[in-house]
């Protein structure tokens, strides 16, 4: 795939730029082991989606109140679990990059704006543009996160690379019209083992323009 034409770069948060995985596990078999539920149904579908969404396929019987309460001790018990969040390989190599091929990029995650700021600080990333659970009305794997950060930055989504590291983040850069890029053996346009390889392909794109 021709890199040369892509004008932004929209990132997934938690296994994307951020190596989280640990404490997004670690929450979610804390939450169902006080909710009763099995924690491998829990991690199996939580990926990548926002906690709400997750919970109403977990416990369809909740009713609105008891499932805004469940979703925010979710939640809660990861906003300050932060002792091994770290950058993923590569990311750092790929944002300096980016910032000197002058290509603007975002983050757009399915957590919320607290979560996503503790996660992102403690990574040490400063996004140009911000996009979490809070500025959409429908989450991944709907396209919206996607189209608005692209609106924010000002690029068409058919211009838009999207990096995920979950099919339900794919499936909604997809629906969004923009190119993918994935991680962790899924497929998209690109196929990554890590960040530092799309960082090397936007410098010899960079090199041969």
């Amino acid at each position: 795939m021709d890199l040369s034409g892509i004008g932004a770069v929209l990132f997934d948060m938690d296994g994307t730029l951020v190596d989280s995985d640990a404490a997004v596990e670690r929450a979610w078999e804390r939450w169902a082991s006080e909710y009763a539920v099995e924690p491998a149904a829990a991690l199996a579908i939580s990926h990548g989606r926002p906690a709400d969404q997750t919970i109403r396929r977990l416990l369809p019987a909740l009713d609105d109140a008891a499932a805004a309460v469940a979703a925010a001790r979710q939640l809660a018990l990861q906003y300050d679990d932060l002792s091994d969040v770290t950058a993923t390989p590569g990311a750092r190599e790929l944002l300096s990059t980016l910032t000197r091929s002058g290509v603007p990029w975002a983050v757009v995650t399915s957590a919320d704006v607290r979560l996503a700021e503790a996660r992102l600080g403690a990574a040490g990333i400063a996004p140009q543009v911000l996009v979490t659970v809070e500025d959409v009305r429908e989450g991944k794997p709907a396209p919206e996160g996607y189209l608005r950060a692209a609106a924010l930055l000002d690029v068409p989504p058919a211009r838009c690379l999207v990096v995920e590291d979950a099919e339900v983040g794919l499936r909604a850069g997809r629906a969004a019209g923009a190119m993918t890029a994935a991680l962790k053996g899924l497929d998209g346009d690109v196929r990554l083992d890590d960040l530092g390889q799309l960082a090397r392909r936007f410098q010899a794109a960079t090199a041969a323009s």
